[in-house]
């Protein structure tokens, strides 16, 4: 047995003891803060994985999840416990006043998606730019063909596709086919819209990629636009949504339906650029895609590509909202756990 799988038999002993003389919710927190958080101590020793001998390292991963597990589920029913107790105690009251009002229940609160969302549109709405709603079940034209992607482009294997049953309609995998609709709804006056929904790809499920997920547009068409502008948009809007001082790198790449494109990266979130595991210790983050509008897609669009440009970015809300708040599955998003959302504001 190695160092580690022994500290993991003395972790799980420690806390279920520990666990188990916890007695009230500030208790439960402090106790899932110890053991449980990014910083405690089940994480930590999960940080020495790389020390165990290659040959035993998945068996040890396998038990440490199983740990992970065990510790939420026991977490789960001591606070149910906890709150059961509470209730007993409260009902022996004989002080009570029962012609006093009931307390309201609470009413809750935004998803954390839908939060960031609104969050993302505040700020782009400060910068000139209006919301646009477009549909989730696009054809094949919209979605692929009028964005430089004609049938049988290879770029059209960047998207793994949800095919409905009728011919030439698809789930959309990404929102960039909203700009058709929107120039379409303005050319040849000039447009500066964002929109966000849900996309749909063919992937497999891990942490870092779900099926369905959400995105967030933006294109902006006019006289004189550059790549300039471009990064003036989205160092605002990084300054305003990880906070003031934010670092910003671009990163040349390839969009069928930009160019030139690029990659945009911010200094790590939990490091400040100094290099940490959520960064793999480069310092930065990937956040969004962008670039200059390709002069077919203008033309597509109804804009004469000689007279004006324009400049689009695209990103995903629970992926910025990870890297806001260092969360590190995005499957917590929808497992319709209520602990999760109870942890945001």
């Amino acid at each position: 047995m190695s160092d580690l799988e022994q500290e993991l038999s003395a972790l799980r002993t420690a806390a279920e003891q520990s666990l188990q003389s916890a007695d009230s919710a500030d208790a439960l927190k402090e106790w899932h803060r110890t053991y449980l958080s990014r910083t405690g101590a089940l994480t930590t020793a999960l940080r020495r994985l790389k020390e165990v001998p290659a040959d035993r390292r998945a068996e040890v991963g396998r038990v440490a999840n199983e740990l992970k597990t065990i510790l939420e589920t026991a977490l789960h029913a001591r606070e149910t416990a906890v709150e059961q107790e509470a209730d007993r105690a409260g009902s022996v009251d004989v002080n009570v006043d029962v012609t006093l009002p009931g307390r309201p229940l609470p009413i809750g609160h935004l998803h954390p998606s839908t939060a960031a969302i609104q969050e993302i549109y505040r700020i782009f709405h400060g910068l000139g730019f209006s919301a646009y709603e477009a549909p989730e079940v696009e054809t094949d034209r919209i979605n692929f063909e009028l964005l430089n992607m004609p049938a049988g482009h290879p770029a059209r294997d960047m998207w793994d596709t949800f095919y409905t049953t009728t011919p030439g309609l698809v789930l959309r995998t990404h929102t960039s086919s909203f700009q058709m609709h929107a120039m379409w709804q303005t050319a040849p006056a000039p447009v500066r819209v964002v929109s966000a929904g849900k996309c749909f790809r063919y992937e497999e499920v891990t942490a870092r990629s779900e099926f369905m997920f959400h995105q967030l547009e933006g294109v902006a068409v006019g006289p004189g636009i550059t790549f300039a502008d471009l990064k003036s948009v989205l160092l605002e809007f990084a300054n305003q949504f990880f906070g003031p001082g934010q670092k910003m790198r671009f990163r040349k790449s390839y969009f069928p339906f930009t160019e030139p494109s690029v990659e945009v990266d911010v200094a790590c979130t939990l490091c400040k650029g100094a290099g940490c595991h959520l960064c793999k210790q480069t310092g930065w983050l990937e956040v969004l895609g962008a670039g200059m509008v390709h002069p077919t897609v203008l033309k597509n669009g109804g804009y004469d590509p000689t007279k004006v440009s324009g400049f689009a970015f695209g990103m995903g809300p629970e992926r910025l909202t990870m890297l806001k708040y260092q969360i590190d599955d995005i499957r917590y998003f929808f497992s319709n756990d209520v602990r999760f959302a109870e942890r945001f504001p």
